[in-house]
């Protein structure tokens, strides 16, 4: 069996063509189609990977989104036929780790699953030897199990959130722009949105920052881009 997908949209045609494109991806393809029904195939198939609509009955995409979230940092990719960059933000706040627009094209939005399943499957690699555990200021990032500590304390943080702060920590001071960290971070080459990049920053922030609106150590410079200061 492929890596699982579950796929949910109450669009039955929508749902039928990402089936057919992403069965000949060699992925195993699960469907829901409205909020309640993804919520109950989120526990029992355990996917890999979930495709989310925003627009759906019973319970809508965003709802979904923070119920999964609650226990699980499976890849969400939001689906969305909304312009409106509230929505987005939103969703990506929520725990989402990024958004596609219909109509979208279904090479972009196959690039960016294969980009994330990458993620998650780092996630799930044997552990690496000792020298993962780096020590960085007052942060100690472990990269056999993906935990940030800060003074001693464990800081819950996404598998995307830990990839941010462990690229950006590499090399103190040096500026990335949100441009370079879609490529080197989220593995988007060709296809993101910036303002990815930026509500991720913010959720970290909100996590590792003793006062988010003064940050310390995820700083920007504007008009750049971000680095990180110990």
């Amino acid at each position: 069996m492929g890596k699982k997908i579950l796929v949910v949209d109450d669009e039955r045609s929508i749902v039928d063509i990402l089936k057919l494109n992403l069965q000949n991806e060699g992925y195993t393809v699960f469907e829901a189609y409205d909020g309640e029904e993804a919520l109950a195939q989120a526990s029992s198939v355990d996917p890999d990977l979930i495709l989310l609509d925003v627009m759906l009955p019973k319970l809508d995409g965003f709802s979904v989104c923070k119920k999964i979230r609650e226990t699980s940092s499976v890849p969400i990719l939001m689906i969305t036929a909304r312009e409106e960059e509230v929505d987005k933000v939103l969703g990506l706040e929520l725990g989402a780790d990024d958004y596609v627009t219909k109509p979208f094209s279904v090479r972009e939005l196959l690039a960016r699953i294969k980009a994330n399943m990458r993620r998650s499957e780092i996630e799930v690699a044997p552990p690496a030897e000792d020298s993962d555990i780096v020590d960085v200021g007052c942060f100690r990032l472990d990269s056999n199990r993906y935990e940030l500590y800060k003074n001693g304390n464990l800081i819950d943080l996404t598998v995307r959130e830990f990839e941010l702060i462990k690229f950006l920590s590499a090399q103190p001071n040096k500026i990335y722009s949100r441009k370079a960290l879609l490529e080197y971070v989220w593995d988007y080459e060709y296809y993101g949105d910036v303002r990815t990049v930026d509500v991720t920053v913010r959720r970290v922030r909100e996590k590792i920052e003793d006062d988010p609106s003064q940050p310390r150590h995820i700083m920007t410079k504007r008009g750049v881009g971000y680095y990180f200061a110990i």
